[in-house]
């Protein structure tokens, strides 16, 4: 099924942005240029902090632990947007490999089958939000993909491709406890 190979392999993304914080142009003791300064404030106020990566990676491993995706997907085509579609998956979890390199186990029904397959991914960080990554994943007699999904709160966001077409997808995650 088409959808469910789409959203699979959409279960992947992350690019690091850095936070940058500087002495505030309130501090009087600061020798900062005041154009240096704007940018460093503004920078500062405008995101999250760099966030404890231990702690980070804690909250999105227990973010996608027996996970339900629920939401909606369309494509895009000579940039315009398709109609929505619902889409649900299941993510049973994630495991930390090396460096940004992971693996999702997520739950996969095709015809009679019903299985969890392991879909390797990289995991980069914007601050404290992770961002999934997939770059021309094969699916086995369906295409190659590639992705970007941003997670944040109980919400995903992203982008995937296929050779010749592609599409957006969002929605909500709900955890389920065994």
């Amino acid at each position: 099924m088409k959808i469910t190979k789409i959203t699979i392999v959409a279960l992947a993304a992350l690019a690091i942005i850095a936070s940058n914080t500087t002495t505030s142009p309130l501090n009087a003791q600061t020798n900062t240029a005041p154009e240096k300064t704007k940018v460093a404030d503004a920078n500062a106020a405008s995101g999250p902090s760099q966030a404890d990566p231990q702690e980070a990676e804690a909250k999105f491993k227990a973010l996608l632990t027996n996970a339900t995706l629920t939401g909606r997907w369309c494509t895009v085509k000579d940039g315009r947007l398709g109609d929505d579609k619902e889409d649900n998956y299941t993510i049973a979890g994630v495991q930390k490999l090396d460096g940004d390199s992971w693996v999702i186990r997520a739950h996969v029904k095709y015809g009679d089958n019903d299985f969890v397959a392991p879909i390797p991914v990289k995991v980069k960080w914007a601050g404290d939000t992770p961002i999934l990554m997939v770059d021309k994943f094969t699916v086995p007699g369906g295409g190659t993909y590639s992705a970007r999904v941003m997670f944040y709160e109980n919400t995903y966001s992203g982008t995937w491709t296929a050779g010749t077409h592609g599409g957006l997808l969002h929605g909500t995650i709900s955890n389920q406890k065994q």
